[in-house]
């Protein structure tokens, strides 16, 4: 069963309405958001099964089916 963060990604590159450029900003948002979760939940006693590595795994997917360069990485990403 897809998750509401993975049909809204399906939902942002299926949208013909928005440019790449627009697609790949608020995709950008959601893998920030899925990295935080993800980030979270490496910190706290929760399942390591809990699924925020498959959503964070399908954000980058369609970032780079768009052609999203990967940005610059610091000291604090994973």
């Amino acid at each position: 069963m897809a998750t509401f963060r993975e049909m809204r990604v399906h939902e942002i590159v299926e949208d013909s309405s928005l440019s790449t450029e627009q697609k790949i900003a608020e995709l950008r948002d959601i893998e920030t958001e899925a990295r935080g979760l993800q980030r979270a939940a490496s910190e706290s006693p929760m399942s390591d099964d809990d699924g925020w590595q498959d959503e964070l795994r399908q954000v980058r997917f369609a970032l780079e089916k768009l052609g999203a360069k990967e940005p610059m990485k610091g000291a604090a990403t994973l």
